[in-house]
């Protein structure tokens, strides 16, 4: 099986159509058809089953796409290797990095990187963090630097502890904001009306409201980008609760953090994580032993 084998029968997969599939691999529905057939032909199996325009993968056919994962993974292991065994070639080592910390901490990061590692080409990857550990499980991206609590069952890495903090205009009384205007940041938000949080972080601030408010909070806006929060405060329309990371010298804005049930702050947790097998790649030990090798100034 060949390489473009492989990327047209995951692309077939994840699209479950065919004439999506060849948009996304600039080819024709007639040439990924008979690559098909001729595939199920050498194996003797039948890849997938139709209703409609979606495809349904057979168990055969899945268990060749995850064989396509593991192989398009090992030559992509294999070409970063072979270049970095070349004393004049270039690495590249793909990055996924959760929005506000590529907002607030990545350029200075990546800018230190490439200066002590001048043959390495950095290729980053912004997005919310549930998206960066979906890349990262295609194998799209070779570490990820997310925040908050997800699922994550290989390496990790814990960089940083940042502290909620609630942000506002004029001095906080803490037992009259279930009075005030809320702002609320509720980023790569996912639920309904009356339904609860699904973002670690919205659930975090959730529960910690509720531990020690009878009454719902006052919310007057909802919105998915911490910057568009701080200028609505900014504006005086209400308060807000935010990573403290997200806040610079500038910002004229009174503060208090957040505490929990057990008079600790209540802190999210920001992690590289990264696939143990990776590690083969000299390109991610040299970012991963940066990293480490930084650690300390990520909570400043």
């Amino acid at each position: 099986m060949q390489k473009q084998d492989c990327l047209m029968l995951i692309s077939v997969y994840e699209e479950k159509n065919l004439t999506k599939a060849a948009e996304k691999l600039f080819t024709s529905q007639p040439a990924i058809t008979y690559r098909l057939q001729k595939l199920e032909e050498e194996y003797q199996i039948r890849l997938y089953t139709r209703e409609g325009n979606k495809l349904f993968f057979t168990p055969e056919g899945e268990y060749l796409v995850d064989f396509c994962k593991k192989m398009l993974l090992d030559l992509n292991k294999l070409e970063e290797n072979l270049k970095t065994l070349k004393k004049d070639a270039t690495g590249t080592i793909r990055i996924g990095v959760s929005s506000n910390f590529a907002l607030y901490k990545l350029p200075t990061l990546i800018k230190q990187f490439v200066d002590n590692y001048h043959s390495i080409q950095v290729n980053v990857t912004t997005g919310w963090s549930s998206e960066i550990i979906q890349l990262l499980n295609k194998n799209e991206i070779q570490i990820g630097i997310i925040t908050g609590n997800y699922n994550w069952f290989d390496e990790k890495i814990l960089l940083a502890e940042d502290p909620l903090t609630i942000i506002s205009k004029t001095p906080i009384i803490l037992e009259e904001i279930p009075f005030l205007p809320l702002i609320s940041y509720q980023p790569n938000k996912k639920k309904g009306p009356g339904e609860k949080a699904t973002n670690p972080l919205a659930q975090m601030i959730e529960n910690w409201w509720q531990d020690r408010f009878s009454a719902p909070p006052l919310v007057r806006m909802e919105l998915d980008k911490v910057e568009t929060c701080k200028e609505m405060v900014n504006k005086n329309l209400g308060y807000s609760i935010i990573p403290k990371s997200c806040l610079t010298d500038k910002d004229p804005f009174y503060t208090h953090d957040l505490i929990n049930d057990k008079g600790k702050p209540l802190n999210r947790k920001t992690w590289l994580i990264y696939r143990k097998s990776n590690m083969e790649l000299l390109t991610v030990t040299q970012f991963i032993n940066f990293i480490q090798a930084q650690q300390n100034g990520f909570h400043s």
